[in-house]
């Protein structure tokens, strides 16, 4: 079973995007999952800081961000006063990412750290005892619709035997689909950000979706 379901609500209905939140929780999503970028560290812009406090506010499950943008631990105490549950913090993007995942505890969150395809198990390793979520891209960070990288599944069977002995949750992110899904938790991943290619866009309810996911 599919532990961490995790709606990247950079793809949801911003029409009703209040109704969409509704729905996803009802659905049984576990965490509503946004997406941060600066149009600098990766070349895209999203989502506002508008976005954020509506879905904070509407929430009753825990909302994470994904912080796609250069010198995230300028922001720590901006996104932990919204109600944000996990910060994802990108390993290439900050000089004293140790400094930076320690401040996101001290401001009552879970840290999480990113790292990009081509970033090595090695450059993270010495700061997994800081982590507890390790979200790794399985395509260039900055846009939906990517087709998965294959080698990172070697990075994932790499972290996956180092779970137990830093005590992380080990996620995913880039084109998750079902059939992914279904081989990528049984080699070790703990949860998924759901996209296009598992969840949004398509003619069915969600809660159909997720329950399909899930199991």
């Amino acid at each position: 079973m599919t532990k961490l379901l995790c709606p990247s609500m950079m793809c949801a209905n911003y029409g009703c995007l209040g109704e969409e939140v509704r729905l996803l929780e009802d659905a049984g999503a576990d965490i509503l999952h946004i997406d941060v970028m600066d149009g600098h560290f990766v070349p895209n812009f999203g989502m506002g800081l508008q976005d954020i406090e509506f879905i904070t506010d509407h929430a009753r499950i825990p909302v994470d961000v994904h912080l796609m943008i250069d010198q995230p631990g300028h922001y720590i105490e901006k996104f932990a006063l919204m109600g944000i549950s996990i910060m994802y913090v990108h390993l290439e993007a900050d000089q004293h990412i140790t400094r930076t995942l320690q401040s996101i505890k001290d401001h009552g969150m879970k840290a999480g750290i990113a790292i990009n395809p081509g970033t090595s198990i090695e450059a993270v390793k010495p700061i997994l005892s800081l982590v507890d979520y390790m979200l790794v891209m399985s395509v260039n960070p900055g846009f939906a619709g990517q087709k998965y990288l294959p080698f990172v599944d070697e990075k994932i069977d790499g972290l996956h035997t180092l779970k137990d002995k830093y005590h992380f949750s080990l996620m995913l992110d880039g084109s998750c689909s079902p059939e992914r899904i279904k081989i990528l938790r049984d080699r070790g991943v703990d949860g998924f950000i759901l996209g296009t290619s598992a969840l949004f866009g398509k003619d069915r309810p969600y809660k159909e979706l997720i329950r399909e996911l899930r199991y």
